[in-house]
């Protein structure tokens, strides 16, 4: 089988696709929840507002939670990121996913809003998707938002934009990035690479 990118209509999915393509990773894109059935990873991609993405996403909820709780590497990217979180003050009372504790909150007065553009990496957790990634190594953001876990202990790598935001988080066979590896040139690649190394068993 191959990695699903899962299109719920509010992904760059032509990006992440030929990026997949580009490392190995045999991508084909879901349009329907069943897709998702034998899949040997998942990447969730997104773009736009939280509430808008979780409308669309919700009919793949169910079928997403059972491939996470099987097992299945998983990968969200910004909106794909902040989905996975209980709620964002993007959009007051629009339920997250809720797989990781916490909320999503707007970047602070006085910084560029949108963050758009390079910046540096902080590795807090050396996981296995990090493998070829240094300290320091630039990566490429664009949001106005980001997640702030109640445990802290899921925080893979951090950034700084006014405050130091995570921009990647880890738990169990999950993992999500608040930049684009897609576009963020050959380092960004290595973790889409990473990324296809962990669905091969």
């Amino acid at each position: 089988m191959s990695i699903i990118i899962v299109d719920y209509g509010m992904g760059n999915l032509f990006s992440i696709y030929n990026a997949l393509e580009y490392v190995g990773g045999n991508p084909k894109i879901a349009r329907d929840p069943g897709e998702l059935a034998g899949a040997k990873g998942i990447v969730v991609p997104g773009v736009g507002a939280f509430g808008s993405c979780m409308n669309q996403l919700s009919r793949f909820s169910d079928s997403l939670l059972s491939c996470f709780q099987e097992g299945v590497p998983m990968l969200g990217i910004c909106v794909g990121m902040q989905v996975l979180f209980q709620e964002s003050e993007e959009s007051p009372g629009a339920p997250g996913l809720g797989w990781i504790e916490g909320k999503v909150v707007r970047l602070p007065d006085g910084v560029m809003i949108p963050q758009m553009g390079w910046n540096s990496l902080y590795i807090k957790h050396r996981v296995e998707i990090f493998d070829g990634i240094s300290e320091g190594d630039m990566f490429y953001f664009v949001h106005s938002y980001y997640g702030q876990p109640r445990d802290k202990s899921v925080i893979a790598a951090t950034t700084d934009h006014g405050v130091e935001l995570a921009a990647a988080v880890h738990k169990d066979n999950l993992f999500a990035t608040q930049f684009h590896p897609e576009k963020s040139g050959p380092k960004g690649l290595r973790i889409l690479k990473n990324f296809v190394r962990s669905t091969i068993c």
